[in-house]
């Protein structure tokens, strides 16, 4: 019972985001739970260290080290300033800005594409003259959508491809055509609901902006980069490419290895190893078996089922501890595989539901925040239709043809 205590306190604070009357937040949390875990011997320490799922540890990390390089070295920044300029229309801006921040963050952290495009687009919005929300919101749902595609692309599609140890490749194959159809979907959302904006707009001179670059760096960063890339494609394993080419760049003399640490979501790492020993200590109590009985009440083995209560979840919780929660469900159903496949897609997709729902939503309203206000519903308005579609199509994709 102090188990399931402990569990259900923890992820009640994961839910509202801070303890009410105490300064704890979503870290803490999961500190405090994975450590009362072993004061209530839920878990020995031993066993509290073998929770801790060190594959997804270790390719967080390295990745946020390459990611890191190429942001310093003005890589991300350089590329979409490129294609934007070339943008002489608002609909092909939006295209441009949805392709961007679709295709790197499938490749990368989908935050990292939010923290570059934010500045670039409102600058962009303001000198034009052009009404910036409808361009915001593409960065944001984009970077969400592209993050689906790869293992790389998000941390939870990085813990279930540690958890699932499926292919690279097997992964990209399954979730990218529903990243590319869902990058369409967006395209088509942003257009119908602000019309005005595109409708019967004249061309547009977007003057080139001025990106500063460490050369030197940049081409360091891309060619660690598309080696890393071509190692998860040949089958390496995923978390030892990433690290070691991670490594590899902190191998300089030009850039000060602070701004590399300072790029690092220490607490996001802290989070998921506190969250790994909470888990694990309520798959010890007979809570498992109650869930697995569940999961076959509800008939979770249905894919667009799966997606749903994945989606509602990750909108509660977020979406890296729902893929916890459903963490030990996954083993007890007929195909674990498709079922991992269906939480990455449905996870990931539904952070474009709310607000709230993604970490890249909350990027982009908090960078934009000075110049323009998005609201909740002129949020929701958007995002939530588009969230439904995306997470239909991936489901049924998923369910005839993936694994």
């Amino acid at each position: 019972m102090a188990a399931i205590l402990i569990f259900a306190i923890t992820y009640l604070v994961l839910t509202i985001g801070r303890l009410p009357g105490f300064r704890i937040d979503r870290t803490g949390a999961a500190i405090i739970g994975a450590s009362f875990m072993v004061g209530v011997n839920a878990l020995s320490l031993n066993e509290a260290y073998a929770a801790i799922n060190f594959d997804t540890i270790i390719l967080l990390f390295g990745m946020m080290i390459v990611v890191a390089n190429l942001q310093l070295s003005g890589f991300f920044s350089l590329v979409a300033e490129r294609v934007v300029e070339h943008a002489h229309s608002p609909l092909v801006l939006l295209v441009s800005i949805v392709a961007v921040a679709g295709f790197f963050s499938a490749f990368f952290v989908n935050d990292t594409m939010c923290l570059v495009l934010t500045p670039l687009v409102l600058e962009i919005a303001e000198t034009l003259d052009r009404n910036p929300v409808p361009y915001l919101l593409a960065v944001a749902m984009a970077s969400n959508i592209g993050s689906v595609a790869t293992i790389t692309g998000n941390p939870q599609n990085m813990m279930i491809g540690s958890f699932s140890l499926i292919p690279y490749r097997q992964f990209l194959a399954v979730l990218a055509p529903i990243a590319a159809v869902g990058l369409v979907l967006a395209v088509v959302v942003i257009f119908v609901a602000f019309r005005s904006e595109f409708v019967a707009a004249g061309r547009v001179k977007i003057a080139k902006q001025p990106v500063r670059v460490d050369r030197w760096l940049m081409w360091k960063s891309i060619v660690a980069s598309l080696a890393m890339i071509v190692m998860f494609f040949a089958g390496w394993p995923v978390p030892k490419v990433a690290i070691v080419t991670g490594a590899a760049l902190l191998i300089t003399r030009r850039v000060d290895p602070e701004k590399i640490y300072r790029a690092i979501d220490w607490g996001l790492l802290v989070m998921f190893a506190g969250l790994f020993i909470v888990i694990v200590g309520i798959e010890k109590t007979s809570l498992e078996n109650d869930l697995a009985a569940l999961a076959a009440r509800l008939h979770l083995d249905n894919v667009f089922l799966l997606s749903g209560f994945s989606a509602l979840l990750s909108n509660l919780v977020s979406n890296v501890p729902a893929v916890l929660v459903f963490k030990p469900l996954v083993s007890h159903l007929a195909n674990p595989t498709q079922a991992w496949l269906t939480l990455a897609m449905s996870s990931t997709l539904a952070g474009n539901l709310t607000v709230l729902g993604s970490i890249a939503n909350l990027i982009v309203i908090q960078q934009a925040r000075h110049r323009v206000k998005i609201g909740f519903w002129q949020y929701f308005r958007v995002g939530a239709p588009l969230a439904v579609l995306t997470i239909f199509v991936g489901a049924a994709w998923i369910a005839w043809f993936g694994a």
